[in-house]
């Protein structure tokens, strides 16, 4: 039975730790299937956490906190898209200026407004339990106990795969993201999509940073994303830009992150630096396995400028 309840600990902790990861692989996979090459995620997430965490602080409402969280992360994707869309900057540039603003400015606003540099515990999104099925051993209880941030990323998954390969504006999407020049010449603006899509990323992104604050941890503290926004755009990479893939990556490395969790927790003779470098290990070996393999969109990274078409 302790077995049991060990693995059902663990698979639930791991599928816990995925679903930042996944909701910021998944706004990645958006923006990049544009051609728009985001970086910014990790400064996306710790937006998302910081802004979720202000506005429940204040509110007492996590609701109010997610949308906050949503709101400013579109307004994340917006600057990133205006840089790189209009501006022609330098997309990973951009990216990671994104990231060291979001890092300096959420340290800043943490110390002034919460003394200390992170809140007090934050009243949180508490789990829904679905009758009948919420009491199915061990499945019941990984899948059907959940909270409503855990059920609508398994809906967007649903819904993005639909959207991507079933209709006209995933065909869209594909193109400005695999040759934008071509996507142009049949009346499609490229610069509206790319737009549209890195805006989604952001509000994706920073769903994935209030499930931290608000359900996983229900506090903020300074920097607390931890690299989370690079390992989702390894699991995006290791996904294929696809979003049930990426989703599935975002597993395996949550499954890594509870593992090394639990090996410190049971007292293992092993340095703790060792153990809590796994999952980040694991991410490089994934991209090592795929070098070669995984082709992303052939416009990712390249700025798409109308008056090259016109030439």
């Amino acid at each position: 039975m302790n077995n049991l309840n060990f693995l059902s600990d663990y698979f639930i902790a791991s599928i816990n730790l995925a679903v930042p990861l996944a909701y910021a692989a998944l706004g990645g996979m958006y923006s990049e299937r544009s051609g728009v090459l985001n970086i910014a995620l990790e400064g996306m997430l710790l937006t998302g956490a910081f802004t979720s965490a202000l506005t429940t602080f204040y509110t007492n409402n996590p609701w109010l906190g997610i949308l906050s969280a949503l709101i400013v992360g579109g307004l994340i994707g917006l600057i990133h898209a205006y840089l790189c869309v209009s501006l022609y900057v330098n997309q990973l540039v951009s990216g990671l200026a994104i990231n060291l603003v979001a890092a300096g400015l959420t340290s800043f606003l943490a110390r002034l407004i919460f003394n200390s540099g992170s809140t007090q515990r934050l009243p949180g999104i508490e789990p829904i339990n679905i009758p009948v099925l919420a009491n199915i051993p061990i499945l019941g209880t990984l899948l059907f106990q959940r909270d409503i941030l855990v059920y609508l990323l398994l809906s967007i998954v649903a819904v993005s795969i639909y959207i991507l390969f079933h209709t006209s504006f995933g065909l869209t999407l594909r193109a400005v993201g695999e040759y934008p020049q071509a996507a142009a010449t049949t009346g499609v603006s490229v610069a509206k999509v790319r737009y549209l899509a890195v805006v989604i990323s952001g509000c994706l992104a920073s769903l994935g940073g209030a499930d931290l604050a608000l359900v996983q941890i229900r506090f903020f503290s300074e920097n607390m994303s931890a690299g989370k926004g690079f390992i989702a755009i390894a699991a995006l990479i290791f996904g294929r830009w696809h979003p049930l893939g990426s989703s599935l990556a975002c597993l395996l490395f949550g499954a890594t992150e509870a593992l090394q969790l639990r090996i410190q927790a049971l007292g293992a003779n092993i340095p703790y630096q060792f153990l809590a470098m796994l999952p980040y290990a694991i991410a490089i070996f994934a991209l090592v396995g795929l070098a070669g393999k995984s082709q992303p969109p052939q416009g990712l990274g390249v700025a798409y400028s109308p008056e090259k078409l016109s030439r």
